[in-house]
Formats: structure tokens, sequence, C-alpha cells
């Protein structure tokens, strides 16, 4: 029996229920797999000459129904190569009939159902003869449709083979909400509660790989920069906790309007401390980057809402910015390190260097050097 799915980042799309494709991290389950074993066990039990698991387009779902199209996600059966990506309207077909009325049907004669489209057997050469079709329904929603074609050894499908399909759908749905389960989870645990960016844990676990990733290909530079906020504490203790936390719910916003989407990650290091990895930049360009934070921050109007208005919001407004050291795996520490001391030694130095600008003054980049010694590099408001 050969299986065969939709590639593995638009089923991931189509599976998530997102708008925007992700890859799957590499710890959550394997969609294409899961799917793979769903049919492979209904075939078991329903012996068929063909079957296929299709699922609507989350996209296309948000318009008119008239639009809404299924896809090919997994299927088996002559031909079937040839199916994964394949959309069918939902408004028309034996697939789009069950998906729209959230019913379980059987056809034993195809070809008497006006509903029935050869679009599937002119794609695959395959010819159908009856069909049972379950909907996939997850939380009241139906999401898909699974259909088994051709009843093997004998002529037609059965009620109670119908029957046994719905249970076949029941798991899948079940399976579907499981992983997405396991996504929002893993998702979850990736994330700092109060900002949204990725919290100091995966921090580790991301740093470690990026660093292995930059010892195999050495030609492109690993920078990490340290940043934390300059008078902070004033901020708490003149407005309260309940302000402060607003204030580094901003920064969050701000870093990453600024901070490029590729090749970064960014993270809480923890209370007012941030921390970025750039694994496709060279020191220059994160210096660049690093000094862009430190105009923005400081133009930034921290207490422009009124969180306790009666106290006045304009005492504190030019106060906030940001000390900002940054360390190289290139310039500053080589390769001769192993990954735990290579990354020991990044935040070690980078956060060296955030010091060397709080000691300088505050407001201001300092870059780490490889004898230890920090060298300052006061940002220019200009720049």
């Amino acid at each position: 029996m050969r299986l065969h799915t939709l590639g593995k980042e638009q089923l991931n799309r189509l599976l998530s229920r997102e708008r925007q494709s992700k890859q799957p991290d590499e710890n959550t389950p394997a969609l294409d797999l899961i799917l793979k074993e769903v049919l492979k066990k209904a075939n078991q039990f329903v012996p068929s000459e063909a079957g296929s698991i299709l699922l609507d387009d989350p996209i296309r779902k948000k318009g008119e129904t008239t639009f809404q199209e299924l896809v090919f996600v997994a299927c088996f059966g002559t031909g079937s190569s040839n199916l994964p990506g394949m959309k069918l309207a939902v408004n028309s077909g034996v697939a789009g009939r069950s998906y729209l009325s959230a019913q379980a049907y059987l056809y034993k004669d195809i070809h008497e159902d006006k509903t029935f489209l050869a679009k599937r057997d002119q794609v695959s050469r395959f010819k159908t003869r009856s069909i049972i079709c379950a909907p996939i329904i997850i939380e009241s929603s139906v999401c898909g449709v699974i259909e088994m074609i051709n009843r093997k050894e004998k002529n037609n499908f059965s009620e109670k083979e119908l029957h046994l399909l719905e249970i076949f759908a029941g798991y899948t749905s079940t399976l579907i909400q499981n992983v997405l389960f396991a996504r929002t989870h893993l998702e979850m645990s990736k994330q700092d509660g109060l900002t949204g960016l990725f919290n100091d844990r995966y921090f580790y676990v991301k740093l470690d790989q990026d660093i292995r990733q930059a010892k195999k290909r050495r030609e492109q530079d690993l920078i990490l920069l340290f940043a934390d906020l300059d008078h902070f504490k004033e901020v708490n203790d003149n407005f309260g906790h309940l302000c402060g936390s607003r204030v580094l719910q901003d920064v969050a916003r701000i870093l990453k309007e600024i901070v490029p989407k590729k090749g970064t990650t960014i993270a809480r290091y923890g209370g007012d401390e941030f921390i970025i990895i750039f694994n496709e930049a060279s020191l220059s360009e994160a210096e660049q980057v690093a000094r862009a934070i430190c105009t923005a921050i400081k133009k930034f109007e921290v207490l422009s809402r009124p969180y306790l208005p009666e106290r006045g919001p304009k005492g504190f407004i030019e106060k906030l910015t940001f000390s900002i050291g940054l360390s190289s795996l290139q310039t500053h520490i080589g390769y001769t390190y192993s990954r735990s001391e290579t990354r020991q030694l990044l935040i070690k130095k980078a956060d060296a260097a955030m010091y060397c600008a709080k000691t300088n003054g505050k407001d201001r980049v300092c870059l780490a050097t490889p004898e230890g010694l920090e060298r300052d590099n006061e940002v220019d408001d200009s720049a």
C-alpha cells in the first residue's frame, strides 16, 4: 500500500489552521505520518482500492461558502501520487456534499449521483464505482472529509463500514486536535508570558543550535546582543509595577519592529534584560541595529498613556534608555572552544560589554574584545 501526502509546508499550514505557513518545530508530531497511519488503519478495517483525506483551506474558508475548497492532503491507490495538493470546490462533488452537510454518505453506484465529479478519476486515471465519505469535525466545525473508494472483494460498501469510517473520521479529528494542542503547548513553553518574546529557556536551546551551525559553516558570524533598560527601577518605584509591566511590553514591541525578522531571535532574558541572537549578520550590522534600538527607546514616550494621571506622566519620559553589549563568535571567541564553553563565553562577554555601557554613562553600545576589555562606542543620535 503506497501512501502519498501533501508537502510538509503546505500540510503544516492547512492542519495548523493558520493563515501563514510555518516550519514545524522538530519536536512537534509529524503530521504526514499521522495522516498516513489513519488511512492505513482505515484500509485495514475497510479494505478499499483507494482512499483520501481532504481538508479545507483556512484562507479560503474566511470567504463565501461557494468559494471554499477542499485540498487532497493524504491518499493511496492507483494514480494517487498526482492527487496531493489538488483542490475541489465544496459546492460540488461527493466530498463537498459531506463537508457542507456534516453528514456521512454511502454511494453504492457513484455514477448515478449527480454530485459526483470525475475530476479525481481524470487526474489519477482511476475508475470510481462506489464511495463512503465522512466529515472530519473539530470543535463542532467541519474541517475536511475522509473517503474510501471501491470496496475490495465486494461490489459495494455496507452501512456497517460507513459507521466504521465515521469512527476513523473521529480519530482523525482527535489526532489533529492533539497536534494543534501539542503545537500550542510547545509555542507557549517558548514564550515569555508578559512580552510575548521568547523566554530564556528557549534562548539557551536556540543559541546552542545556532552555535552548532556556526561552527559547521564558519563563513557566517554569530552575534549576541545583551540589552538592559536604564532607570527601569525608577519606573516601578515612581509609577508602580503595573506600569513597569506595560513598559516592558512596549519595549518588546519596539524590538520586534526594529530588529530584522530574518536570522534573529529576540528573547526576554529576565527582569528588564533582553537578549538577541544574530545568525545572519556581521558585527557591524548588529551594531547598527543596536544603535537603532537605543535611538528608538530614547525617543519613545514611556508614560504617554495615563496609567496614573493624577501623578503626572511627564517626569519620566526622558529617563528610559538602553545599555547594550555585543559579542561576536568570530571576533571575540573563535572556534576552539566546546559548544557549551562557546555559549558561556558569548553570554559572558556580551553581559560584560553591557555593564561597560552602564559604567560609561548608559545609553550606549559597547563591544566585547578578545582580551576581555570592553570598547566603548557611544551612541550617536544622528546615526
